[in-house]
């Protein structure tokens, strides 16, 4: 029976993979002595692109690199939301950065929804 705590999260929630030990798939990128595993090791995440069907592992990945750098994660979705708020959320990255040395990782879901001048005002950050 769930506890008081993880009642009202829904299981596909609970059941994410928090490590990266056990994401289960993507062996050419994670694998041993592979690129994303070297990235890791080295505490050094590039910008990305993650591209696959819904359900793929794509947010549980980012979440894992971000644990793995003890990154701030940050979601934001280019359906809900504008440039502004791609602004903002850059501005306090660089206030963390700036502040206490914490690195941001952004996780854009459905970036391609953004229209050319979205963008194109987005790229200066990436």
């Amino acid at each position: 029976m769930p506890s008081q705590e993880t009642k009202h999260i829904p299981l596909a929630e609970r059941m994410r993979p928090a490590q990266i030990e056990d994401f289960v798939g993507q062996e050419d990128l994670l694998g041993q002595n592979r690129i994303l595993n070297k990235l890791i090791d080295q505490k050094k995440i590039p910008s990305l692109l993650l591209w696959g069907p819904p359900g793929s592992g794509k947010t549980t990945l980012a979440r894992i690199l971000a644990q793995n750098m003890t990154a701030d994660f940050v979601f934001f979705s280019a359906v809900l939301s504008g440039v502004k708020d791609v602004r903002e959320i850059v501005a306090r990255a660089k206030e963390r950065k700036d502040k206490d040395n914490t690195q941001t990782i952004l996780f854009v879901d459905e970036i391609h929804r953004f229209n050319k001048a979205q963008q194109d005002a987005f790229l200066p950050n990436v």
